[in-house]
């Protein structure tokens, strides 16, 4: 039971919003699907360093609008703007030949270092750099403390330090409810690539409980956000009184001598009477006669 669901797509439709929203008919589902694919590995393999925490897709009519939320957005942007024609063509070369009308949104992350995959991706560039794993995951815990996280947890996975055997390991600050629906847990993975192999990295951000006013509730079933996070409550045994009258159902059975059932005896004439003294009734005597 060591298996974790991913704590983004376990909270989608509650607590997280879809990165791509749009609809489709039936038949073009799967192509603007792997659109939507094409373009952030696009756009994140040319502009990687520029810290891109997510991509978000936006479609409406012969509209598509991509948002791009980035720790140093001057880097996409570029001088007067020129940055942003580049991202442009490059959305554009992935798109439909159709040339659908392209709008490019770039928002700023404020803080980097409570964002989750900005996170895994620095402890990833340091151990490419050969820097300790132990040391990088220090500081990244040094850091998120500092911006007033709730918890934190990191772990990596690979050849660490060039070991010949594949292990894993992990530390966390603080507390991480991964089974917490209502928990505002953002979730990040990346992976270094070493002259040993690749190491994988993961970090789980916890920054406090989200709002019932700030959730957002999609579900069919549930009519109210309080309604979903109320805990269930047990139904009541009925009284004494209420109950079915009656003689009380039986239980056990001949086999089970001296439990509850059966005769009621013992396992042996050690611990009651024989079968021959608790079967037969004992005789009386004759009265005698004067």
């Amino acid at each position: 039971m060591g298996q974790k669901i991913h704590p983004i797509g376990f909270r989608v439709g509650i607590t997280r919003d879809w990165e791509s929203r749009w609809y489709a008919p039936k038949s073009q589902y799967r192509h603007l699907l792997y659109e939507d694919y094409l373009i952030r590995k696009a756009i994140k393999e040319r502009w990687y360093g520029a810290g891109i925490s997510r991509i978000e897709i936006e479609r409406a009519a012969n509209i598509v609008r991509v948002i791009i939320y980035a720790a140093r957005p001057g880097q996409i942007i570029g001088r007067g703007g020129q940055g942003i024609e580049e991202v442009t063509r490059a959305v554009h070369k992935v798109l439909h030949p159709n040339k659908p009308d392209l709008r490019i949104d770039v928002e700023d992350v404020r803080n980097p270092d409570t964002d989750a995959q900005l996170v895994a991706e620095n402890i990833a560039q340091q151990l490419e750099r050969r820097v300790s794993h132990r040391r990088a995951m220090r500081q990244a815990l040094a850091r998120a403390q500092r911006a007033n996280v709730r918890g934190i947890k990191i772990m990596v996975a690979g050849r660490l330090g060039g070991a010949e055997i594949a292990r894993t390991e992990w530390d966390r600050v603080g507390r991480v409810p991964l089974q917490t629906l209502r928990a505002d847990i953002d979730y990040g993975f990346a992976v270094a690539y070493t002259i040993y192999g690749t190491i994988g990295v993961k970090v789980w951000i916890y920054k406090g409980d989200i709002p019932v006013t700030e959730r957002r509730i999609l579900l069919s079933t549930i009519t109210t956000p309080e309604a979903a996070f109320e805990p269930s409550v047990r139904a009541a045994r009925p009284a004494a009184t209420e109950r079915p009258a009656g003689p009380r159902r039986r239980r056990g059975g001949p086999r089970r001598r001296g439990r509850g059932g059966g005769s009621g005896q013992g396992r042996g004439p050690s611990r009651g009477r024989t079968e021959r003294q608790s079967s037969a009734p004992a005789e009386s005597e004759p009265p005698v006669e004067e």
